[in-house]
């Protein structure tokens, strides 16, 4: 039998989520691995640090009700597979009602000492400029969704396919102690969480209208001309493009006043109400819930600082829109992730074309379960569709029509469906049916988990 020292290492490149997950995942197997990573080597246009798996966007990883929300039963399947992302999330968790939103550097701090310190791991601080060499038999591209220029021309070159691409964005960041509290108020929509995780600053209609004028006549940042004519991701439209889609996009979007009652005003709801929430565990830091952006940073501070209770407002980062590359994965990659093209070569991540932190991380675990079995010699049974992971992998690698493959957040709807009906004969619908979906799901899950332990 191979001891670990023995074994050649697995090679992943990027030390995002994905990248950072896949090591722990192959590490955590008994199997060496070398994790690449190109910052502080080389930068990119959105991340600030040289950390591993730093957030770049939001600070939050989403909804964590396992029993009636898709991206919550992702959460508990991940920590039962043994998620280092999971984990170190648990451990730097602030307030936000019923998500999971963390201490950015807390978090990353975490991912980046527990890969440190396991004795398998070896991180080195370079870019792979193009594909890897020839003798690294194991790889997992990891590398996001700004890929270097010089790896992504190889895979192109590679596969004869052209990237997809698509725009992300980044919300502005607040310190709280310049928010006006004589006219916002803490509470989470319906008092959910701990009932009090938001920042919520009202806007009247009249202050509403006058917010709509001034995003759809401010001045925008210019795109780049490699950036032209690519396609928003509908998940994650700036305001100004939401704005733009009608007067009232905003107030049934990201300001929505429902949930909320307002102090201030005798507990009457707002006409539209921009929320932010805790961004660091000191609780210094708050975000601009759905606020993410392409206006200039000067229209930025002045605009923001039109809604009330946000008019003395110091920004720790303002907000931002980059292009993120993805591959047509249906077409490109195998059921186990691997480039058809070079089945060496796996791909994790955002780069596959899923979406969010939490399935970037959750493909980059599966990526590494797979890499790891293929090098000691086991078999790797992806986990069944009906899991939300497996749900997640099937739609990227085949169940994604690869004509219109876009990003895709895990949701019920990549589910296999469930025949269940009430005690009337009727289908099972609103929550009822979305819990027959997650017990299902981590019954199947445990199952698979004890299957794979016993053929270990």
């Amino acid at each position: 039998m191979n001891t670990p020292a023995a074994l050649p290492p697995i090679h992943v490149i990027g030390g995002g989520l994905a990248g950072s997950e896949a090591a722990w995942q192959i590490a955590s197997a008994g199997v060496p691995v070398v994790l690449h990573e190109m910052r502080p080597e080389r930068r990119t246009p959105a991340h600030t640090t040289a950390n591993l798996a730093e957030l770049v966007c939001s600070n939050s990883f989403r909804s964590d009700d396992a029993e009636t929300n898709a991206v919550g039963l992702l959460h508990a399947e991940m920590r039962r597979m043994g998620s280092l992302v999971l984990r170190a999330a648990d451990a730097s968790r602030v307030p936000a009602g019923s998500a999971l939103a963390v201490d950015r550097e807390g978090f990353s701090r975490a991912v980046e000492q527990a890969l440190a310190n396991h004795p398998l791991v070896t991180i080195r601080r370079e870019e792979i400029a193009g594909l890897p060499p020839e003798e690294w038999d194991s790889v997992i591209v990891a590398t996001g969704p700004l890929t270097s220029p010089a790896l992504a021309c190889a895979v192109r070159a590679l596969t004869g396919e052209d990237a997809l691409a698509f725009f992300d964005a980044i919300a502005p960041i607040v310190h709280k102690d310049s928010i006006d509290f004589d006219k916002a108020w803490m509470q989470s929509r319906w008092d959910r969480g701990e009932g009090a995780d938001y920042v919520n600053c009202p806007l009247t209609r009249p202050e509403y209208e006058a917010f709509v004028d001034a995003l759809l006549a401010a001045e925008k940042v210019a795109f780049h001309d490699w950036e032209k004519d690519t396609p928003y991701f509908e998940g994650c439209l700036p305001i100004e493009v939401m704005a733009e889609r009608g007067r009232e996009t905003l107030s049934f979007g990201p300001m929505k006043p429902v949930g909320l009652t307002n102090p201030h005003a005798g507990g009457r709801r707002a006409h539209a109400v921009v929320q932010l929430r805790q961004d660091n565990a000191l609780g210094t830091l708050y975000n601009m819930v759905g606020f993410q952006t392409k206006l200039a940073y000067g229209e930025q501070a002045r605009i923001f600082r039109t809604i009330p209770g946000l008019e003395r407002a110091e920004f720790a980062r303002l907000g931002g829109v980059h292009r993120n590359t993805f591959l047509n994965s249906p077409r490109l990659l195998d059921a186990g992730l691997r480039l058809k093209a070079r089945p060496c070569l796996r791909f994790a991540g955002q780069i596959t074309g899923c979406e969010g932190y939490v399935e970037s991380a959750a493909i980059g675990l599966i990526a590494g379960r797979f890499a790891a079995a293929e090098r000691l010699g086991r078999a790797s049974a992806p986990p069944p569709p009906t899991t939300a992971i497996g749900a997640l992998l099937a739609h990227v690698t085949g169940g994604g029509h690869a004509e219109t493959f876009q990003p895709m957040n895990v949701n019920f709807g990549l589910f296999p469906p469930i025949e269940l009906t009430d005690a009337r004969g009727r289908p099972l619908r609103g929550d009822m049916r979305k819990r027959s979906f997650t017990t299902r799901a981590l019954a199947d899950l445990d199952a698979w988990l004890a299957g794979l332990a016993r053929a270990a």
